[in-house]
């Protein structure tokens, strides 16, 4: 059995974070100790590092709350799982096809800006009207 410090030691997750996803759902509600404090088992390490690689790669709370579930089930079939993976990487896609045209048009701002004061600056005039920028694509969702 590990305390809460230990669990975040070993798996690099902060105490909040690993308090944050017992409230959730993510992870199960540790059993206390004599003295109220929370116990954790291996299990609980392992479940927190799925959670944490999963969110460094960008699922939500909620696809991860989905994937878990799955992985609770280890017979059925991994079609809903990659779904899921498909989802995200759609959403990566989409992200740096938004990063890119953000690239741009910064890039485009810059170069238009040819260093005088501040009342004929390119980048101030730009980000003041929308309507000047070349495309909508930089916008974030």
């Amino acid at each position: 059995m590990f305390t809460i410090g230990h669990l975040a030691g070993r798996t690099g997750v902060k105490v909040q974070t690993i308090r944050y996803y017992e409230r959730i759902g993510l992870l199960p509600e540790a059993p206390r100790s004599e003295g109220n404090r929370r116990l954790y088992h291996e299990g609980d390490i392992e479940r927190l590092a799925f959670i944490r690689h999963a969110r460094a790669l960008g699922f939500s709370l909620e696809a991860i709350r989905e994937l878990l579930s799955l992985s609770d089930d280890p017979e059925q079939s991994c079609a809903a799982a990659d779904a899921i993976a498909r989802r995200q990487l759609d959403q990566v896609t989409r992200r740096i096809a938004q990063l890119e045209a953000l690239r741009a048009e910064l890039g485009r701002m810059i170069e238009q800006c040819r260093g005088g004061r501040i009342s004929d600056c390119r980048v101030i005039e730009v980000l003041g009207d929308h309507g000047k920028c070349v495309s909508d694509a930089h916008e974030m969702s």
